[in-house]
């Protein structure tokens, strides 16, 4: 891209809520439109991706980044970490509950900015756990060239529909 946008990631707040709805919800329909449901997506976007679920998890010690573009710091992404939902999930885990990152801004450095700074924010964990979904090729690939490896299948309900799952893990330093 010969015009790619100034852009930042910054961590996010409880005030930032609305805003990581709307890029969840965005990203959500944009990742699996096509692959999923689409009365499912919308299902799964309206219960999961809503602004006081947001708020919860960040009062309750989930930490969020916004990734934004110029011009107005609009979101284009985010990441979420937070204690472990996975049921393989052991003592000292963390779980990288969302990232994602419009497609216009995919192939940027933006993504891999966004997983060094969970890694960071990792630290002191024993692994970093996220679910994919067992087709999303390119997410599994940018998660394999992050070092993260299969440790399981689970199923996810999108909508009131159950597609199969990876769980990945990422062993990190103590």
């Amino acid at each position: 891209m010969t015009d790619f946008p100034i852009w930042r990631i910054r961590p996010a707040t409880a005030d930032d809520a609305e805003a990581l709805a709307l890029v969840a919800s965005a990203t959500f329909l944009e990742s699996f439109a096509g692959f999923v449901d689409g009365a499912g997506i919308v299902a799964h976007c309206r219960k999961q991706h809503t602004a006081e679920n947001y708020r919860k998890y960040l009062t309750q010690g989930a930490k969020a980044w916004l990734a934004e573009v110029e011009p107005g710091h609009a979101p284009v992404g985010y990441a979420l970490i937070c204690a472990p939902e996975l049921e393989l999930a052991q003592e000292g885990d963390l779980e990288l509950k969302r990232i994602y990152l419009l497609s216009r801004f995919q192939g940027s450095m933006m993504a891999g900015t966004m997983m060094r700074i969970v890694r960071e924010a990792a630290a002191g964990h024993k692994r970093l756990l996220l679910g994919v979904k067992n087709d999303n090729h390119r997410a599994l690939a940018f998660y394999a060239k992050h070092g993260f490896q299969t440790i399981g299948t689970r199923t996810f309900d999108v909508g009131g529909k159950t597609y199969d799952d990876y769980v990945l893990a990422l062993e990190l330093a103590n």
